[in-house]
């Protein structure tokens, strides 16, 4: 009887999924790095991994005040009050940061996409741990409506990391939006008709008028809490966005560290009209050098800009709903990025947004 009753039950949970719909593009002319490291011949690697050579790195008083960011105290809980520069670049995209990596992209003729959306802790059970251990929270970010979310076209990731990849927010948006991703990454979805197309460097699809590029970035994947040593390590690769409308092109980073990654997405696709770039989460006196070669620092971020030659850089990661992952205070690294910008001499435009708050360009 018992064997029935969980036949019976078995039966019903395999009624209620529906295969998930998988495309892969993988063509000759992309480009896929895998790992020679032994023991992880079928695993991804970066294309530069040995690089180190940074053009410019900030060795003292790296955070001076500013008084275009007002703070409830030193660079925590602070609002980023400048003028915001006058930038007509006519390119059809609406970018809306949420927080973290989290952005909406809406376009001219109606389409809405989505970079690395998490709008909440990390998945379970690493949040319940990280909260028992060291009480690592965030606060929320800026919430979308269900109305909002089910206008959705597409979502993009850059990888699998829990804090660019929640699958309570694949739920929240639900099977009707497809959903692009590095390869290896279909896994992570539950059988419930999702649309997912894993890609490979330098791979595209087309959604709409819009291109969507996959495109190289500097960094590493896994959904453990310890990373380096368990078997999942880089088997799902990670990169950024490049999206082209009707002429113009947005860079999405994601996760990076600065390489020569950088000049040659420019050389591929041209310059980039809009730039999102991370700035925080990046190595300091607290860190061990290899964290450097995944997450640039501010000035890592101007260098990047200036190889794409971006005509405007959006900058992401620090807030007041970041997770301050390597950061000192949640707007440290924005106070760095204005003082390295002058300290260069950077002629890229910078549009700075809080949370929340969204700018046509």
């Amino acid at each position: 009887m018992k064997r029935l009753v969980v036949s019976l039950v078995a039966l019903a949970i395999a009624g209620c999924s529906t295969a998930n719909n998988i495309e892969t593009i993988s063509p000759k002319e992309a480009v896929v790095k895998h790992s020679d490291i032994e023991g992880y011949q079928d695993r991804f690697a970066n294309i530069y991994g040995k690089f180190s050579d940074y053009p410019a790195t900030c060795q003292k008083d790296c955070y001076p005040p500013s008084e275009l960011i007002q703070c409830e105290s030193s660079m925590q809980g602070c609002e980023y009050v400048g003028s915001k520069p006058t930038i007509n670049l006519e390119a059809g995209f609406t970018i809306q940061w949420l927080g973290h990596a989290s952005f909406v992209i809406n376009t001219a003729d109606g389409q809405q996409f989505l970079f690395d959306p998490v709008s909440a802790q990390f998945d379970w059970p690493v949040n319940w741990a990280f909260r028992l251990s060291e009480g690592f929270n965030r606060n929320l970010p800026t919430q979308l409506s269900a109305g909002v979310l089910n206008k959705t076209a597409a979502v993009m990731y850059s990888h699998i990391h829990y804090d660019h990849f929640n699958k309570d927010d694949i739920a929240k948006i639900g099977s009707s939006a497809q959903f692009l991703t590095p390869l290896g990454f279909a896994k992570q979805f539950p059988e419930d008709g999702y649309d997912v197309t894993e890609m490979a460097w330098y791979s595209s699809k087309q959604l709409g008028q819009v291109t969507a590029n996959f495109v190289p970035a500097h960094h590493f994947s896994s959904r453990i809490l310890v990373p380096f040593i368990h078997e999942d390590h880089n088997a799902t690769l990670w990169g950024g966005w490049v999206l082209e409308y009707q002429g113009k092109k947005l860079f999405f980073a994601g996760d990076t560290g600065y390489s020569p990654h950088f000049k040659d997405i420019q050389e591929r696709y041209g310059d980039i009209d809009v730039c999102l770039i991370p700035i925080a989460s990046y190595f300091s006196e607290e860190h061990p050098k290899w964290y450097r070669k995944v997450h640039t620092t501010p000035e890592d971020a101007l260098q990047a800009a200036t190889d794409l030659n971006c005509k405007v850089m959006i900058p992401w990661g620090y807030g007041n709903a970041s997770w301050q992952m390597g950061d000192r205070t949640s707007h440290s690294a924005l106070f760095r990025l204005l003082h390295m910008k002058d300290q260069l001499n950077s002629n890229i435009p910078l549009y700075i947004l809080n949370e929340g708050e969204q700018v046509k360009l």
